[in-house]
């Protein structure tokens, strides 16, 4: 079966298998009981004649449907569509995952898209069947649900968390999503849970298999000490959200799966902290769908079966992660990480126990002061920053991809290395392949790839759409470098600033 499915005759075939791998990518609307239900529901099978699937929980909302109390369509991992795709619909989905209605409105969704408000609602409803509103409010009434179910938080704080203007809202939204009020949704949970004012603790669905050892490994290689703490089963960091200063720790349980905790400054940042942890460790992904498309190349079938459920790292912050790229360019990952925990020990803000990544304004006004090398390369990280602070270049989680490379290549200092890394973190892109980096080619090289970027290039557009998963395959197959004592390097000219190759990638 092809990945995603989108005739009615893949779908019926999924919900008749009640098939986990399509949870999320679609809801099924039974005209006969008016419920909604996910793919894997374990109710029986409805007649052809009185299913319709619908792309999201929102257009089956506004079709007048409400969710199935059994399979609880709400609870499922998100749908990998919205990374896979870059048109308009893709993107709005993500800003509005990111929180961007509640904070900004229809009009920020619109005008972030390049829209009027009108046309962008025209376009949502014929593509997802539901306009902003409607989308915002079903992701509300997700988020709520995870939170009543997941925590002992009161039911006010849980209306605020989720982005209803009132708790009357809520309660009114829950009942007609779920046909339960709050409490009674919350009294059906399988097991207790417990949170203080202000924290979360929950279980995050995803589809397996996870290659979670492996994310942990990337990012303790990447760690800022104090911004972030890294062991063998858990990734904490401290960081900036809207309403102040937050703090999560994912962890791993072989048990009960993947476990968040966190502590926000304002209640209405848990549901975009969720989000972006969602992102941080793509767990939205299909891997199912990867695993098959790229072992379907000799070359890759070791590699697959090495390391099943591999990710690819999203970004905490988009910001930040286009001046760890820029500081990353050319450099080892040991490197990177020694002039960005320099940069944020002199800069950053404190915390009660941590710190927060410095702010841009504060890498653009004082980063020349304690960045080392190249001085084009300085005036390249800060005038980015600068740039960012100032709002002429923006960066976020729903950009175009094209137009985000193409604002970011015109730019000094950036190539297309690091436009492109900045593509696959913060946009989650799955198809993008890194031909400049250095250890990337070592990996094909040792994978029987071609080692060559043109060569690689050319042998990789078979891996299409998963070329990002691709990379990630081959930068854990990258030959390990025995550690060996610095020279001297010779001099040389100032290095060009508009870098394409990467020793590691940061």
């Amino acid at each position: 079966m092809s990945f995603p499915v989108t005739d009615f005759d893949e779908r019926y075939r999924a919900i008749s298998a009640r098939d986990t791998r399509f949870d999320g990518q679609f809801v099924t609307a039974v005209r006969s009981t008016g419920i909604y239900c996910r793919p894997s529901c374990p109710a029986r099978t409805p007649r052809p004649q009185n299913v319709t699937f619908y792309p999201t929980s929102a257009a089956a909302h506004e079709a007048g449907y409400r969710a199935c109390k059994r399979c609880l369509p709400e609870a499922a991992p998100g749908s990998p569509d919205w990374n896979l795709r870059g048109d308009t619909a893709a993107r709005a989905m993500r800003l509005i995952s990111d929180g961007v209605v509640e904070r900004e409105g229809v009009p920020g969704l619109a005008a972030r898209l390049g829209y009027s408000s009108r046309h962008l609602t025209r376009l949502l409803s014929a593509e997802l069947g539901a306009g902003p509103l409607a989308l915002a409010r079903a992701h509300r009434a997700h988020t709520a649900r995870m939170l009543l179910v997941g925590t002992d938080m009161p039911i006010s704080d849980v209306a605020f968390s989720a982005g209803f203007a009132s708790i009357r809202q809520c309660n009114e939204t829950i009942r007609e999503v779920f046909d339960l009020t709050p409490g009674e949704l919350r009294a059906r949970r399988r097991t207790p849970a417990t949170s203080t004012p202000g924290a979360i603790d929950l279980v995050l669905p995803y589809r397996g298999p996870l290659d979670a050892s492996g994310i942990f490994a990337w990012m303790a290689a990447r760690a800022v000490p104090g911004v972030e703490a890294v062991s063998e089963a858990s990734f904490s960091r401290h960081l900036r959200l809207a309403g102040g200063a937050a703090w999560f720790e994912v962890r791993q349980d072989q048990r009960s799966g993947v476990h968040l905790r966190a502590r926000v400054a304002r209640l209405g940042d848990l549901a975009p902290l969720v989000s972006t942890v969602r992102r941080l460790f793509d767990l939205d992904a299909d891997p199912l769908a990867i695993d098959q498309a790229l072992s379907a190349h000799p070359e890759l079938a070791p590699l697959v079966a090495r390391t099943p459920g591999i990710r690819v790292p999203g970004s905490a912050d988009p910001h930040e992660m286009l001046i760890r790229a820029m500081i990353g360019q050319q450099i080892t990952v040991v490197a990177a990480r020694t002039a960005l925990t320099a940069l944020t020990e002199a800069l950053g803000e404190r915390t009660d126990d941590g710190l927060l990544f410095p702010t841009m304004a504060a890498i653009a006004e004082h980063g020349a002061e304690v960045l080392r090398g190249p001085a084009a390369r300085i005036r390249a990280i800060t005038g980015a920053a600068a740039a960012l602070a100032d709002g002429s270049l923006t960066l976020t989680v729903g950009d175009d991809g094209p137009m985000q490379r193409e604002r970011l290549l015109a730019l000094p200092g950036i190539g297309p290395w690091t436009a492109d890394y900045v593509r696959m973190r913060v946009l989650g892109d799955p198809d993008i392949l890194l031909p400049g980096d250095v250890a990337l080619r070592a990996g094909a090289a040792a994978s029987g790839i071609p080692g060559e970027a043109r060569a690689l290039t050319a042998w990789a557009e078979r891996a299409a759409p998963w070329r990002s998963y691709l990379s990630a395959h081959l930068w854990r197959a990258a030959p390990v470098r025995p550690a060996r004592t610095r020279r001297a390097a010779p001099p040389t000219r100032p290095p060009r600033t508009d870098h394409t190759t990467s020793k590691e990638t940061s």
